[in-house]
């Protein structure tokens, strides 16, 4: 796969309509640019994300549409002026793939906060004018300021559900410095992101709790991910025992929740971020201002700190809890996923499956 042959076919699965039924499809990508790596892909992880906009659900979406943002493969061609990789080099992409590269966040690394709006690796619109195309594919085309190093002998299929579920309670800790050993972090939800915020507050030396309306998830979550504390968020008692107790709380889940409830978790000064997407945040204001409290909100990160995370996952033998699929059963478990019927993050063994 040269660029030379700039119009070989590309294979993958795309949505055709707001059903977000995937199947078999053929497109180009661009041929390589001098700054451009060309990465064969061998696992893309599947995320929420993938559900949202394969149905269609903000409205924007553009089919046919190729799915993915958590992609990790080995490069196969690099443009010349690449300085970073070569050929056969471990690598990743993951939720962007452009931005200005000119404005202030992209100067400090933040490329996802671009102010003129960061390029998504799938249903973006490229400088070009092309809809870009994401992991659920057998190869892509990317400026090697998008793409991510991994770690030798970090498993592949491992780190493609840090490129996004990873990074985005990663960003949040970091930022709130809920890296200092012996601070609390309140956990809510258990699933792909959830389960990767225990394991980092566990590597930061915190004390976890996990917060979720699930008693079946109670084992995994101490014995399995580790965490010191597990809460049935429906119990009164339990919440009401937690008052004052949390320097950090993260919120994972996309459902609505208590918010006054769980500010009252909080310690002064105390803040609560968002991650996932509730569809309404209602809280009464003196819960926020007696007490000094926050809420924030953070979305993935930027590429020094994604490169950041990564290493920190390989340095403290973090990975995640993945179940791996062949890209045959991507709609299955699409459907699982909104059933919230994973442990943890589903993840395509696209090399071995894509043919």
């Amino acid at each position: 796969m040269t660029s030379a042959s700039a119009n070989e076919n590309c294979l993958g699965w795309a949505a055709r309509d707001p059903s977000g039924v995937l199947s078999p499809y053929e497109f180009n990508r661009r041929a390589v640019g001098s700054d451009d790596v060309l990465l064969v892909i061998e696992f893309c992880g599947i995320c929420f994300a993938d559900v949202v906009w394969t149905r269609n659900k903000l409205g924007t979406s553009k089919y046919p549409l190729v799915p993915g943002h958590e992609i990790t493969g080995t490069v196969r061609e690099v443009g010349t002026d690449v300085k970073r990789f070569k050929v056969g080099d471990p690598v990743g992409v993951g939720t962007y793939v452009n931005s200005c590269r000119e404005c202030e966040y992209c100067n400090d690394g933040l490329e996802v906060h671009c102010s003129k709006g960061s390029i998504y690796t799938f249903d973006g619109i490229d400088t070009d004018g092309t809809v870009t195309k994401g992991g659920y594919s057998s190869y892509i085309v990317v400026n090697e300021r998008y793409c991510f190093r991994i770690p030798e002998n970090y498993p592949l299929a491992s780190a493609a559900p840090l490129l996004c579920a990873g990074i985005t309670v990663y960003t949040p800790m970091i930022r709130h410095n809920m890296n200092q050993r012996g601070k609390s972090l309140g956990v809510v939800g258990l699933g792909g992101l959830g389960h990767l915020a225990v394991k980092f507050g566990k590597a930061f030396g915190l004390n976890v709790t996990v917060f979720s309306t699930s008693i079946s998830k109670r084992d995994e979550a101490l014995k399995l991910l580790g965490a010191d504390k597990f809460v049935i968020s429906s119990d009164e008692l339990q919440m009401t025992a937690l008052s004052k107790s949390f320097d950090f709380i993260i919120n994972t889940a996309s459902g609505d929740v208590p918010f006054d409830t769980h500010l009252s978790l909080l310690k002064t000064a105390g803040t609560l971020v968002l991650v996932g997407f509730p569809s309404e945040v209602k809280f009464i204001p003196g819960n926020l201002i007696l007490g000094m409290k926050t809420i924030a909100g953070s979305l993935t990160g930027g590429t020094k700190q994604t490169q950041e995370m990564l290493d920190f996952c390989a340095a403290h033998k973090i990975y995640p809890e993945i179940e791996i699929v062949p890209i045959q059963y991507a709609n299955e478990a699409l459907e699982r996923l909104i059933k919230k019927d994973v442990k943890y993050r589903f993840v395509i063994d696209v090399g071995n499956s894509l043919k």
